[in-house]
């Protein structure tokens, strides 16, 4: 038998301190609910959700000097976890339904869409497949607007009528913004125009600069320092009594040259025996077997992948909690979306797929498992009083 990794995962903490949590406590301060502020947070009329794309706790707290204002703020925070996998697709609609993925159905980056041999890639929208059917919870501003509150979510123009917006983030006056300046600037006209208001802003260049250089590079680095200062001009300019909480959606590691198993080399040919599709990413895999072999599959992933991976069914994976409180269960339609395997790196190790996914097995920052790396994310509170 294969050894168990030598680290225990970071099983995300849902209905306690999960993405899912800080969005819905921080709905629940504006409209002061208190049942529903798991987090405590205080009573606001106004409030901003700043996520930083790809901003991990771990690597802020290594890098403090770049990120001084942020730093401060982390001093005597606590922190929140992503949710699995921890991904972008994934975190943004926990924040977005304040729901955990078990309910919201947003499982991964590409996952089956059940009854096919067809994966949807979350980022990249198919469009005979309606985002509002596939993710029907309804969304934070949707409870936001029927509550009295201004609802308004400031991010990159580009994805406005994107699927992952229409399906974890409708309901909101979507206001574009391509620059760090015209962020800060619409972040703050947008609280100021209202009494009652919640404002999502989104920042991904941080995340784009660790998948293409690595963390801790020079370009993340001076891109990191760009981020503190973004922060710092939304806190600088909140009207008085308004709250700023600064998240992310998960962290990064590095993946090395040696840290990659590729699914698509003869060497490890038997990861593709009884396989039908390979979906997730290569720090989070959902693996879908071909009819009868599910079991065989896991077996073999468990043997070539070692201490390298936390290797699961599905039926174990949502047991263990990894997509929600096992008590909450989760719908067949939308357990069918999980693989029959389910594999999440441990260390830096990735399983890549050269040929069917050049493009994410060629970047060196890599996220989506369970390790604190990946998992914690800052959960910072800045308060205009």
């Amino acid at each position: 038998m294969p050894r168990e990794p030598r680290t225990s995962p970071i099983v995300p903490s849902y209905g306690e301190s999960s993405l899912a949590d800080l969005s819905t406590s921080v709905l629940a301060s504006l409209t002061h609910d208190e049942a529903g502020n798991v987090l405590g947070l205080p009573e606001a009329d106004r409030a901003c959700l700043l996520l930083i794309d790809g901003l991990g706790l771990e690597l802020l707290s290594s890098h403090q000097a770049a990120a001084p204002f942020l730093a401060e703020l982390a001093f005597n925070s606590r922190p929140a976890t992503a949710g699995f996998p921890s991904t972008t697709v994934t975190s943004v609609a926990s924040l977005g339904t304040g729901q955990p993925p078990a309910a919201h159905g947003m499982l991964g980056y590409q996952v089956a869409i059940p009854g096919t041999d067809r994966l949807l890639n979350g980022l990249h929208w198919p469009s005979d497949i309606d985002p509002a059917d596939w993710q029907s919870q309804p969304t934070i501003f949707d409870r936001a607007a029927a509550a009295g509150l201004a609802a308004v979510h400031v991010s990159p123009g580009a994805y406005e009528k994107s699927g992952l917006t229409r399906a974890a983030l409708r309901g909101a006056r979507y206001r574009g913004s391509d620059s760090l300046g015209t962020l800060a600037a619409l972040t703050a006209d947008s609280l100021a125009e209202s009494d009652r208001a919640l404002v999502a802003a989104y920042h991904g260049d941080l995340d784009g600069a660790g998948h293409r250089y690595g963390v801790s590079s020079p370009a993340w680095v001076f891109q990191l320092a760009h981020v503190d200062k973004l922060a710092e001009q939304i806190a600088s300019s909140l009207p008085y009594g308004a709250v700023l909480y600064v998240t992310a959606d998960h962290g990064m590691v590095n993946v090395g040259p040696e840290d990659r198993i590729d699914a698509d080399a003869p060497e490890f040919a038997a990861l593709r025996e009884g396989v039908a599709v390979l979906g997730g990413e290569p720090r989070a895999r959902h693996v879908y077997a071909e009819p009868g072999a599910a079991a065989d599959v896991l077996a073999t992933w468990r043997e070539v992948l070692g201490e390298r991976a936390w290797v699961a069914s599905r039926e174990e994976a949502i047991k263990d909690g990894w997509f929600g409180p096992p008590s909450a269960g989760i719908e067949d339609r939308l357990a069918a979306r999980i693989g029959d395997v389910v594999a999440a790196c441990s260390g830096s190790t990735a399983v890549i797929a050269s040929k069917a996914e050049p493009l994410e097995s060629s970047l060196i920052g890599m996220h989506g498992s369970l390790t604190p790396a990946e998992q914690l994310v800052p959960m910072l509170t800045f308060s205009a009083r």
